[in-house]
Parts: structure tokens; sequence; C-alpha cells
């Protein structure tokens, strides 16, 4: 068993390039199935989720080679629609392969998804909204379903899903006939996966008010292209100077993928600026609480730093309140945090944290991804020596935690317990 260590107190100072997307890099590797040829993929960060994801589209037949951060994926001899319960239970993500083999095979095969312990996550909206464009469900207990041929229809999303957003266009891109997706996700990673897709000669548009339209194409051609900068981990780790009191830069991230981030650093009163694709933040005084902060889908505040901002709150002055309205069980970070001496009080979906001036090390486990990193940023403010077990939700996202945060000054390594 390998677990994090850290020794807390030591204030964050330089700069940091960020990794590229998670939640753009699996929606653009999992649409290479719906052409034959090869498609390379730059900047794909060295993460478990994208190894998963490579996994599975080798057990479906196609070749994959990686070299550093560029992935080659050739999906002309894909021979297979079902997908193992074994590779699918690892990962969230798996439920894309869904509208991607129906709109390639016109079938598909593949258990209830994994992933991350942080609510129902339900996918009942995937498969309303591809039964609309004739999609045949088969099984309740598993996600079997068949399609003779797509054809283009109206979707309303009752709720804006990215994961729903994604496998309707993967199903739409090769569909016969328009389609329209209303009330769609807005996140950067959508236009990026319609962007890496008209690319390769799909036609999609987004209208002015957010509503998605495909001409379905008889066919798509291989692409290439670079991922964007993952805008969650460079939130991370601005929080994180801000709550050890010091300054840091990350690379990377456009003006407007950190917009909801930045304004909740102004009001805790760090300096915030950007420059093109450099976010800065600094602090010189103790952070103060934000009164009320609520988790909305893009552009607002995004849920996956719900558990971050927890963890900087935690030692902010004054009451500060969380609202979670995306996944009931986010606020399970809290139970950790406590453990250090937080003062966290948890009420259905909203948690009211009142700061104290210090954190006390203490032994924690990770309870998922974004949970994981939260108590990284807790380890990083704490008084003593803190010890993070189950790192594998860790390494789901963020390349190299220790690498990152140890260039700009956090004195965090990995130990591995060999139970001597």
């Amino acid at each position: 068993m390998k677990y994090l260590e850290i020794s807390g107190g030591r204030p964050l100072f330089g700069e940091i390039q960020i990794q590229g997307s998670k939640n753009a890099a699996l929606p653009i590797l999992v649409s290479c199935i719906l052409s034959e040829g090869t498609c390379r993929i730059e900047n794909c960060p060295e993460i478990k989720d994208v190894e998963d994801t490579l996994q599975i589209m080798r057990e479906l037949g196609c070749g994959v080679r990686r070299l550093g951060r560029t992935v080659y994926v050739d999906a002309s001899c894909i021979s297979r629609w079902e997908i193992r319960a074994t590779e699918a239970s690892r990962i969230r993500s798996s439920v894309l392969f869904l509208g991607a083999l129906l709109g390639r095979t016109g079938k598909a095969v593949l258990p209830m998804p994994g992933g991350c312990a942080i609510g129902s996550r339900p996918v009942d909206l995937h498969q309303k909204a591809l039964k609309q464009l004739g999609a045949v469900f088969l099984n309740q207990e598993q996600l079997q379903a068949e399609c003779r041929e797509i054809r283009g229809g109206r979707i309303r999303l009752p709720f804006p899903s990215v994961g729903a957003t994604e496998n309707c266009l993967l199903a739409c891109v090769l569909a016969k006939g328009e389609s329209r997706i209303e009330n769609p996700a807005r996140e950067p990673e959508i236009d990026e996966l319609c962007s890496f897709l008209n690319c390769r000669g799909a036609r999609i548009s987004r209208r002015r008010d957010g509503s998605l339209r495909i001409q379905g194409v008889s066919r798509l051609e291989p692409g290439v292209w670079q991922i964007q900068a993952d805008r969650i981990v460079a939130g991370t780790y601005l929080l994180a100077a801000a709550c050890t009191g010091g300054s840091l830069c990350v690379h990377g991230c456009p003006e407007e993928s950190l917009r909801a981030a930045a304004g909740v650093l102004r009001r805790m009163g760090a300096q915030v600026w950007n420059q093109e694709k450099r976010w800065a933040v600094a602090v010189k005084e103790r952070l103060q609480g934000v009164p009320y902060v609520e988790t909305r889908p893009y552009p607002d505040f995004p849920t996956d730093l719900q558990s971050p901002l927890m963890a900087a709150f935690s030692v902010a002055s004054g009451r500060s309140r969380i609202r979670e309205t995306i996944f009931e069980n986010r606020f399970s970070t809290a139970w950790e945090l406590r453990k250090m001496g937080a003062q966290i009080q948890v009420d259905g979906n909203l948690a009211c944290i009142d700061g104290v001036r210090r954190l006390k090390g203490a032994r924690l486990q990770a309870p998922d991804l974004r949970g994981g990193a939260a108590l990284v940023l807790a380890g990083l403010q704490a008084d003593g020596i803190t010890r993070i077990e189950r790192t594998e939700y860790i390494e789901r996202g963020y390349e190299d935690i220790c690498r990152d945060l140890g260039s700009v000054g956090a004195r965090i390594r990995v130990v591995q317990d060999t139970g001597g």
C-alpha cells in the first residue's frame, strides 16, 4: 500500500504548467472509434482514467499506442461492441461508449459504469435521449442497446448533463438527418469535443440559445487534436496557493474557463489576475470566508472544485456555506477534514464551515478523486504530518500531484508501505 505524506505549513510560490484536461480527453478518445484510420491526440494526460479508457478501446479491437503525452488510436478494426464489467466498473466515462458504439456498429453492451461514489449519477438521461434517436434498450440490468439506423431528432435534456450531452453528440454525428440537442451542457469540454468532431468532417454548431445543431454525415475522417489544459487541476492549484498564503501562476487555461473560481477567490480576499492563458493568485493575509457559494453547471462554480474549496474555507476567517446541487454525496470529504480539526456541519446538500486558524495533521483516506485533492490542500496548510491513503483516487485525475506541488515548495511525497 502506498500513501501521500505531507509536512504542512509552507506557502507555495512559483509557476506550474497545467496538464491536459481529463474531462476533455475522455470523450475525445472515445470519439476516435467513430472513424477508421488513426487519430493523434496530443497533450493527453497520463492519468488512471485515460489509461482505463484506452484499455477498453484495446478490448474493442482498436490499435492504441502512447508516446509520452501523445496517443495514437487506430479504430479501423473494431471487432466488438461489448465492454466487460471488469473494465467498465473502474471508470464512469465508460458510459460514453454507449453513444459511440451505437454510432459506429449499431449495437452496444456495457454494464452500469463505475467511478467515484459521489452520488447516484443515473444513466436514465442517456437512455431517454438515445431512445429519441431510435435506440432500443433490451436489458434493464445492463446497458444493452441496438439501433438499425440512427435517425436525427430533437432531444430536450431535463438537466444539462455533461455525459448525456456527449453521448448524444457521439450518436448524432453519423445519424441520418438533422438533430438538435436542447438544454445541453455548456462546459468548455463539450465545445472542445464538437471542435474535434468538426475537424474530422462533422457538422455541429452551437446556436445563440445554447442548443446544439448536428447535421448527420456519412463518415468521419481521422484527426489530430491537442487537448486543452485542465481547468479543474488549475483551480485546485490556485486554491492550494491561496490557502497556504502563497503566490502561484498556472499556465494553459483560457480566461473564461476559470472565471467562476477566480470570482470566489477574490471574494475570499485573494488577488487574482490573468493574461492570455496564464492565471495567477497571491494572498498576503488570512483568507476570508464567503457567506454562500452554490455549485451549478458551467459557467457557474463547478462541483469538481467544491471539495478543494471546502478545504480552503476550513482555515478562512468567519463562516462559509456551500450548497451542492449536482452530486448528493460530494460532502463525504467533510468527515475527513473534521479529523484535522475543521469545523464543518452538513445538513443535506448544505455545508456550513466555521474557519479555524490551523488544521492539524492526521491520517486520512481519500473518499474520491476531488475529495482526495482537497485533503492534499488541507495537509499543505496543517501543522504536523498528514498521511493520505487510497491515493489511486487522486491518480485518476492528477498526473503527478507531488511533482507539481513539490516544484512550488510543498513538502509532499509518496511513501510505499511494505508492511514491515
